[in-house]
């Protein structure tokens, strides 16, 4: 019988793979794309990690999402100083999130406030993609507007304070297998990956409309 770490990651593989290969996100890794499509994704971001990360501290002591709250993996600082160099110290003033980042948002906080199991699909979906494809943009993003390796610009992809990502990948999938769920709320919990999955590229298609290629 599959883990249930093995579950989820194959039963969002498809979406996942659409992430990836929207509009929006190949034309940014393939660096057809301004700066300016990055910076505007940046931003949606720090909307989606601060419902992620707002809430974390209330779920520190519960058992089921508890576990997976660990300071090694917080954004919002590193997006914060990113924002600060792509849009300068008043980034605040600027920042404006899409419908469907709101609706992301939205239903993170909804999950972290009535359902960790929830909460736990999102964080998942959202960390481990950062420790991995996440990755991949940085990489695209320092070669095609030349920010410092790993510097201002892209340390919202870099973990400091992860040595080897692979294996905490692996711890990280091994406290998925042991998360106290039984059977029918692991199912949910899927599902509520995949919703996930759905909100974040109705948010990338949002971002496709408002950077179009000319043809």
């Amino acid at each position: 019988m599959d883990s249930f770490s093995t579950l989820i990651r194959t039963a969002s593989r498809e979406q996942h793979a659409a992430a990836h290969h929207s509009t929006f996100m190949s034309d940014l890794l393939g660096g057809r794309l301004g700066v300016d499509a990055y910076t505007r994704y940046t931003e949606q971001l720090w909307f989606v990690y601060e419902a992620l990360e707002s809430c974390a501290r209330e779920l520190t002591d519960n058992p089921v999402a508890g576990p997976f709250v660990q300071p090694e993996l917080m954004r919002l600082a590193a997006l914060e100083q990113d924002l600060a160099h792509l849009r300068g110290p008043d980034w605040r003033s600027t920042l404006a999130a899409l419908p469907e980042t709101e609706e992301y948002a939205r239903r993170i906080t909804e999950c972290a406030h009535t359902w960790p199991g929830g909460y736990v699909a999102h964080h998942y979906t959202r960390y481990l993609g950062d420790l991995s494809g996440g990755q991949v943009v940085r990489d695209t993003a320092e070669k095609t507007w030349g920010f410092a390796r790993k510097g201002d610009g892209v340390r919202f992809y870099v973990f400091e304070d992860i040595a080897n990502p692979a294996a905490f990948k692996r711890g990280y999938r091994e406290l998925l297998d042991r998360v106290r769920a039984d059977d029918l709320e692991r199912q949910r919990i899927i599902a509520e990956c995949k919703r996930a999955f759905a909100l974040n590229i109705a948010l990338l298609g949002a971002l496709g409309e408002e950077f179009p290629l000319s043809a």
